[in-house]
C-alpha cells in the first residue's frame, strides 16, 4: 500500500516551494545586475577582475532557475549557499567598506538556501545515489 503524505508534510512542501521560487528570482535579479555596471568597482576592490563578476552572476542565474526543476532544486539551494558563504566571506575579508554589515546579506541568503537544502536532503540524496551507479 502506498504511504500517505500527512497534511503537514503537504504544507511544509508548498512552504519549501514558495521560498524556493522567492529565492529564485532574487538571484535572477542578483545575477542579472551582475551584467550591469552596478558592481564594477566592488569587483575592481575583491580584485579578482571583472571576469569574475560575469562568472558570479551566470551561477547565480543558474542556481536560481535550479531551485525550480524539482530534481535538482536541493542541490541548487546548496550551490546558492556556497556562493553566499564566499560573498559573506568576501565581504568580511576581500572587499574595503564590506565587514560584518556587508556580509549580513549574503549570510541571511545563505541561511536561507541551507533550509531548502536541508529540506530537499530527499533529492539531494537521491542524486548522489544516481552519481554512483
Amino acid at each position: 500500500m502506498p504511504e500517505q503524505t500527512s497534511t503537514a508534510a503537504k504544507i511544509g512542501n508548498i512552504v519549501v516551494w514558495i521560498l524556493q521560487i522567492v529565492l529564485a528570482v532574487q538571484f535572477v535579479m542578483n545575477g542579472y545586475a551582475l551584467f550591469t555596471d552596478q558592481f564594477v568597482a566592488k569587483f575592481d576592490d575583491i580584485g579578482f577582475g571583472q571576469w569574475f563578476r560575469y562568472f558570479t552572476g551566470v551561477l547565480e542565474i543558474a542556481a536560481a532557475l535550479g531551485l525550480l526543476i524539482p530534481r535538482v532544486c536541493g542541490i541548487a539551494a546548496l550551490a546558492l549557499a556556497g556562493i553566499m558563504g564566499g560573498a559573506a566571506l568576501t565581504e568580511l575579508f576581500l572587499v574595503t567598506n564590506g565587514g560584518f554589515k556587508g556580509a549580513t546579506m549574503p549570510i541571511i541568503f545563505m541561511v536561507w538556501a541551507l533550509i531548502i537544502a536541508i529540506y530537499r536532503r530527499e533529492q539531494i540524496l537521491g542524486l548522489l545515489r544516481l552519481v554512483r551507479k
